[in-house]
Parts: C-alpha cells; sequence; structure tokens
C-alpha cells in the first residue's frame, strides 16, 4: 500500500498533529499540498480543500489509513507522544494475534491506526483464513515495556487500508473479484478482509457505521487510495481485467485509477523490485 491521500479543510492544524503529534516527518509542502511520512517513504498526502464540507454521518470512506512500524521501540514512542500531546485523539487498543494496534482520531475525523506485526510464523491460518482477535491490550503497559530512551525513529509503512463501505457483498465483488485481492477474513455481512501475498491483510471494509450507504459526494476526508505492484505489466494486466468489468478507467501509463462502488478512488501504480523481505504481490 502506498501513501494515503486525505483532503483537509485546515492543512497546517493537520501537518502540526501528523508531524508533532503522531511523530511523521513533513517530507515536502507545495502549496496546497503537504506530504509526511518517514525516511523516504511517503505515508500521508494533506490535500488542503477548504471549499468542502465535513463527510456526512454514516457515509462510506475512510475507516482509518494503518501506519506498520518496524519496531515495538518505534509504535511505542509514536503511542506515547499522542498520549502526552493530544490525549483525545485515542480511541482504543487491542491486540490482534497477528499485531499489536493502537487506535486514533484526527483533529479533523480521520481515522488512524498505528500498529506493529508479530513474525509471520506466529500468525495462524485455517483453509486460507486467517486468525485474529481483538484482546485486551494495555497502552500504559506496552509503552513501560517497549518505550525506548533512544527509539530509531525507523522505517514505517502504510500496512493497510480500511474502509466503510455500504455492503460487503459489492465489495467482495469489487475487491476480490475485479480488483485481485483474495479474501483473508469474513466476518459475515459485516466486515471483509483481504491481502496479496499471504499477508492478513491490505485492505478492509465494514458496514459498521455505513450499512446501505451509497456513492460518496465530494467532501473532507479520504481523497486517494495508492497500490503499489510489481511492475507495468501487473498495470497492463489489471487494466484489462477493469475494461473486462466495464469499470471506468484513467491509465496515464504508469498509473492506474479507478473508483470503487461507493467512490473511493484507487490509483495503483508499479513500483521497482521487491526486496526480499517486503515482498511486493501481484493482485
Amino acid at each position: 500500500m502506498g501513501a494515503v491521500t486525505l483532503r483537509v479543510g485546515n492543512l497546517d492544524a493537520m501537518i502540526a498533529y501528523y508531524r508533532d503529534v503522531v511523530t511523521l516527518e513533513l517530507q515536502s509542502h507545495d502549496g496546497p499540498v503537504a506530504v509526511l511520512g518517514r525516511g523516504q517513504t511517503p505515508l500521508v498526502i494533506l490535500q488542503h480543500a477548504p471549499e468542502l464540507a465535513a463527510a456526512e454521518p454514516r457515509s462510506a470512506g475512510l475507516y482509518h489509513s494503518a501506519i506498520l512500524f518496524d519496531t515495538q521501540a518505534d509504535l511505542a514512542a509514536a503511542v506515547y507522544s499522542i498520549g502526552t500531546k493530544s490525549p483525545g485523539t485515542f480511541t482504543g487498543s487491542a491486540d490482534h494475534l497477528v499485531s499489536q494496534a493502537f487506535y486514533f482520531t484526527d483533529p479533523e475525523g480521520n481515522g488512524i491506526e498505528l500498529y506493529w506485526d508479530r513474525d509471520r510464523t506466529l500468525w495462524s491460518w485455517t483453509h486460507g483464513q486467517v486468525e485474529m482477535a481483538s484482546l485486551h491490550l494495555d497502552p500504559n503497559a506496552f509503552i513501560s515495556e517497549h518505550l525506548s530512551a533512544a527509539p530509531s525513529e525507523g522505517r514505517a509503512v502504510v500496512g493497510h487500508v480500511h474502509l466503510s463501505v455500504g455492503d460487503v457483498a459489492s465489495a467482495r465483488e469489487f475487491y476480490v473479484n475485479r480488483l485481485g485481492f483474495e479474501a483473508t477474513a469474513n466476518f459475515g455481512p459485516s466486515a471483509l478482509f483481504v491481502s496479496a501475498g499471504g499477508y492478513h491483510h491490505h485492505m478492509a471494509m465494514n458496514t459498521w457505521e455505513s450499512s446501505g450507504s451509497g456513492k460518496r459526494r465530494l467532501a473532507l476526508g479520504l481523497g486517494e487510495i495508492s497500490i503499489i505492484v510489481p511492475g507495468a505489466d501487473d498495470i497492463g494486466a489489471l487494466n484489462e481485467r477493469m475494461t473486462h468489468y466495464k469499470v471506468p478507467t484513467s491509465h496515464d501509463g504508469q498509473t492506474l485509477a479507478f473508483d470503487d462502488p461507493w467512490a473511493n478512488r484507487i490509483r495503483v501504480r508499479a513500483s521497482g523490485a521487491a526486496s526480499a523481505s517486503d515482498p511486493v504481490a501481484t493482485l
């Protein structure tokens, strides 16, 4: 997954939150667009759009974007920073068996998950479904155990993106049958987790707050989801598949853009060769 683009009403306040509170680095700020991330990896792109209104309640859109930290020490440092500088934005935490996760809401209502993955050898799979749960995880105990005096502030990536959608059946048809993800966890009519390459989930869709919602109107919040595939051939194959399913696309030779059934914009681009430690899977 690539950087998540958010349309924001107060650019300065949102830069301050993601930089000074979440501990991301301001990588660039060019007029109405600011890019924040870690090292050379962009994680959040903020687009100033003060003319837009907030999204309607219970509409489709972003449930949360999830930033995956390499180490528990780096995760603890970020959680500690938010807890001390903006404690009111903390909304919960959970041990999901495959990961340890902490949840927040930014100043404009966009959900954020900060998490760390356990080693893949510790994940449990049954008939292609990954075992996950939501067990108690004490944030203060986690910070006490893992906060380092000198955290590395190392690598972080967008681990997954979780969407609010109108219905799970349409989400499965689009994200599994058309886009090409594999379903990794099913929660009946309320939620679906999908991935490529054997990850627990790169995307998720739920109806917990958005059941029955239709296409989004243009509003603050989610602007674009970025998906990275290995090469140009994968872009071409995906374009052919979307054309087969009569999904309108925009293809500029390097990226392929299209909307899901709720008008969530998705942009797929090619990457260079993936490293052995972080494989990029073909959809």
